[in-house]
């Protein structure tokens, strides 16, 4: 029990959780997108689901942490540069990122296919409701590799960052809902939070290459983004609707 007296075990966990809470963001955006696109009544079991399985992942992968090590070792070079299977996750979670926003803002911009009537209808359904867990699980996969190596690096004990973990992802399962709906209701937030997809594949393919950018630098950009958006939120909100006057 002396780590009840240990200052420097709680100010770990409480600085592990925040970190966790916010490199959880990119993730719960990326929910929050997937989710919008199934029928209302399937979107909580979605978001659920997919949170679920993240928090499964994390676990899985500190109860590994010889394997996540070993994930970090060069298997091949490339022009110079070692890549490791890290590397390879990143660069794919990336890209995949990167084509599923691309798909995204242009199912927006151009508009969605009809719903089809009856059974045909049902199985579509069915079949996008497993697509959306499936793409979810996949990119929680990408998102959970560089939280536990994140949390690795902050912490030496590994209850430390299982509370941690289990923190970020409690927090993430209360902020799901309200930020799918707001998502959902502003189109322009919308396309923000795409264009935030866009900015983190970009990052992912990046650092999956060796040019790692520091996440204070996207972070900055997204929170100025947030700012402005908030402030138009705020404009459109209180402005007078345009009144036509008929000529005489």
């Amino acid at each position: 029990m002396e780590w009840l007296s240990d200052p420097q075990i709680w100010i770990s966990l409480l600085t592990l959780s925040a970190l966790e809470i916010v490199l959880g963001i990119d993730n719960l955006v990326f929910l929050a997108i997937l989710a919008d696109r199934l029928p209302e009544k399937q979107r909580p079991l979605a978001r659920k689901l997919g949170l679920g399985f993240a928090l499964i992942t994390r676990l899985a992968l500190l109860g590994s942490l010889a394997w996540i090590i070993g994930l970090t070792e060069p298997v091949f070079t490339v022009l110079n540069q070692p890549i490791s299977w890290r590397d390879i996750i990143l660069i794919g979670g990336g890209v995949f990122l990167l084509a599923k926003a691309t798909h995204e803002i242009h199912g927006s911009l151009e508009g969605e296919e009809d719903e089809v009537p009856g059974t045909a209808g049902a199985k579509a359904a069915k079949a996008g409701f497993i697509a959306t867990i499936v793409q979810i699980g996949i990119l929680d996969i990408v998102f959970s590799l560089d939280s536990v190596i994140t949390a690795v690096g902050m912490a030496q004990q590994l209850w430390v960052m299982v509370t941690a973990v289990i923190l970020a992802v409690l927090v993430m399962l209360v902020a799901a809902g309200p930020l799918s709906a707001f998502v959902s209701k502003h189109p322009t937030v919308k396309m923000l939070a795409l264009s935030f997809l866009l900015l983190v594949g970009m990052s992912l393919v990046a650092d999956g290459m060796g040019y790692h950018i520091p996440k204070g630098y996207l972070y900055f950009a997204m929170g100025f983004s947030v700012l402005v958006e908030a402030l138009n939120l705020t404009v459109r909100t209180r402005r007078k609707p345009v009144t036509l006057r008929n000529k005489l």
